[in-house]
């Protein structure tokens, strides 16, 4: 007999995307299942065990603005925080912080146990419920093709091994490197998606069943080395920030303790290994065909890609404080073990260094993006969500982002509340979604400053200030987190006020913080007022940032406004592009297929011209124009 089990919304995978998505349903108001292959994994770091980096460390504070728990989970486990690019301007910094790998994922776990609405659960789910058409790996024995097909159709749920059922109206897939994933280390290729564990094939194939566009993306990690082992006299210590900035906005202060990670870098010999071994590497003898991160290469796609470069830096990360185990960061690999051994030892400091555990590749199913709405919701099935890297990411905190968003719009739509989509403008994670499902990814994506074009406004010290209030209105922020911002805000406004009216050897104070070389900081030692003023360091610095660059705020502010005429002509979702014969053949084609919400989102979408924008501004406007 079946097992059946009722929720609200399902969430299927239990790693960064599917945390978030979980805990947002639940603290909504949802009765909430988060499924997983292992509840030992619930939180686990694949890969690097840090936090953060260049616009990721951006998008762990708008998660943690919005009321997620990514921030909160680091900020006490980290073992060392820096802050990237002081020497650039404020909308370039980005914190990062080493991880405690085991700390983070217990941490995780236990957020989840303790989370009311929510039940963690052991399962392997097998295939997906769609109206009363269960989808396995046989082609379903009473419904045809084109009704399977039908986009009206609707989750109602997952069939898990074990012959039992979890229905809900709302599932979020999160499965990141686990769809149909092959694990490969030189010749040798076993399944799974992470080093000891299985994969999800059957997944795939109901998905395939239900027509969805699936393709293939391949990752990689680099060996793990024990650190007895390790001469650090050779390496290069590089130490956290002497004052440390957390990524919560909740958490007051940094106190625990941080751990140096050591420098070290490859050379010629290692080079010539690896050039010398490249018919044995997967991504070089054809055994690997999909495509890898850009950003993130391979140390033989680096040696190959730059022939001219004689070394590569290599960061060794510790994965804990209560384990000798050692990350190396800049040598992911997925070549033979005893290119490994022999390509470690000829590394600086590492020449007698024990690996205990081989670097490895690894291929797994993604779904195209484009295949989905802004909401992150599936355009072909009613209340099927894709988050994280089945929607074709790397990275802890794009896959994070992305199940925050994606929690919250299956809680909105439950309950027949209007959906939760971020504009550009406010915030990187309206970036990464509107990249996502307008111009879809040819490689895995990672976030970039130079994504946003808005980025001076989408500092990661003013997150709260952008986003706080949106999440106090979704229901996940509380009313002591509400009232922290409010005082913050308080004295943003009142140390504003201040510089704009105290004069100081005739000119406003405000007029001596704009000058390159005025900080806040020389104002309270010039000027008594400043110092009497008693507001924070973090509300100085806003007024300070904001001051400095109020001349490109207010240009980025008028771009918005620009944009926001466009991004304001709505596109009815039964919007018939192919009724339109003014636009050309290719346009017809992609508006129809990506089926953008406004002029915004169509105008972004490669190969749409202003051209074709006029004509579908006048199409949406006026009509009778083109009915000629």
């Amino acid at each position: 007999m079946t097992s059946i089990y009722e929720f609200d919304v399902i969430v299927v995978g239990a790693g960064h995307a599917g945390i978030e998505a979980a805990l947002a349903a639940a603290r909504m108001g949802a009765k909430t299942a988060l499924l997983t292959m292992s509840c030992d994994t619930v939180g686990a770091m694949s890969c690097n065990p840090a936090i953060g980096g260049v616009a990721k460390g951006q998008i762990v504070r708008e998660i943690d603005a919005l009321g997620g728990e990514m921030g909160k989970c680091i900020d006490e486990t980290a073992i060392q925080f820096r802050m990237l690019n002081r020497s650039k301007g404020p909308a370039m910094h980005s914190p990062r912080a080493q991880a405690d790998k085991k700390a983070y994922q217990f941490r995780m776990k236990h957020v989840v146990e303790a989370q009311a609405n929510l039940s963690l659960r052991q399962e392997v789910v097998e295939g997906l419920r769609i109206a009363d058409c269960e989808l396995r790996n046989e082609a379903p024995s009473d419904r045809g093709e084109s009704e399977i097909r039908n986009p009206q159709s609707a989750i109602v749920g997952v069939r898990v091994r074990g012959d039992a059922e979890y229905r809900a109206p709302a599932v979020v897939i999160t499965t990141g490197t686990f769809l149909q994933a092959v694990m490969h280390t030189g010749e040798a290729k076993s399944a799974g998606g992470r080093a000891g564990e299985g994969t999800t094939g059957t997944l795939s194939d109901s998905l395939r069943e239900l027509g969805f566009e699936l393709e293939r993306f391949k990752t990689g990690t680099p060996a793990r080395l024990n650190g007895r082992t390790i001469d650090y006299a050779q390496l290069e210590p590089q130490p956290g920030d002497e004052e440390p900035q957390p990524f919560s906005f909740t958490t007051a202060a940094i106190t625990a303790p941080q751990l140096d990670c050591h420098v070290t870098a490859t050379n010629d010999r290692v080079h010539e290994l690896i050039r010398a071994n490249l018919h044995r590497a997967p991504m070089y003898c054809g055994q690997i065909e999909s495509t890898g991160p850009r950003y993130c290469p391979s140390i033989e796609d680096k040696v190959v890609r730059f022939a001219d470069k004689d070394s590569h830096l290599i960061y060794l990360e510790p994965e804990g404080r209560n384990t000798l185990e050692v990350y190396c960061n800049g040598i992911s690999t997925s070549l033979p073990r005893d290119v490994q051994d022999a390509m470690i030892h000829a590394i600086p400091g590492l020449e007698q260094a024990e690996i205990m555990r081989y670097g490895y590749a690894v291929e797994y199913d993604f779904a195209p993006p484009t295949q989905l709405r802004p909401t992150l919701e599936t355009k072909r099935i009613d209340g099927l969500y894709f988050a994280g890297q089945i929607n074709g990411t790397t990275g802890y905190e794009e896959a994070a982002g992305q199940g925050l968003v994606a929690g919250v719009n299956a809680a909105l739509k439950l309950a027949g509340r209007d959906p939760f989509v971020l504009d550009r403008s406010q915030a990187y994670l309206g970036v990464l979604i509107d990249d996502l499902v307008t111009k879809g990814v040819d490689e895995p994506y990672r976030m970039f400053t130079s994504r946003a074009e808005f980025r001076l406004l989408l500092r990661h010290d003013n997150a709260d200030r952008r986003l706080t209030r949106l999440g106090r209105q979704l229901g996940l922020v509380d009313d002591e987190r509400f009232r922290q911002l409010e005082r913050h805000e308080a004295d943003v406004e009142r140390a504003t006020a201040f510089v704009r009216s105290v004069r100081h050897e005739g000119a406003t104070l405000e007029e001596w913080l704009r000058r390159p070389e005025i900080t806040w900081e020389t104002l309270r030692d010039r000027h008594p007022e400043v110092a009497a003023l008693d507001v924070s360091a973090r509300a100085a610095e806003q007024v300070q940032i904001e001051t400095k660059y109020a001349g490109y705020i207010r240009r980025q502010f008028a771009e918005i406004e620009k944009q926001g005429k466009v991004e304001g002509v709505r596109i009815p979702e039964t919007f018939d592009f192919a009724a339109v014969p003014q636009l050309r053949r290719e346009a017809r084609e992609k508006l129809t297929s990506i089926r953008p919400a406004n002029l915004g989102q169509a105008g972004r979408i490669s190969g749409i011209t202003p051209a074709d924008i006029a004509v579908l501004m006048i199409q949406l406007r006026e009509p009778s124009r083109l009915a000629t």
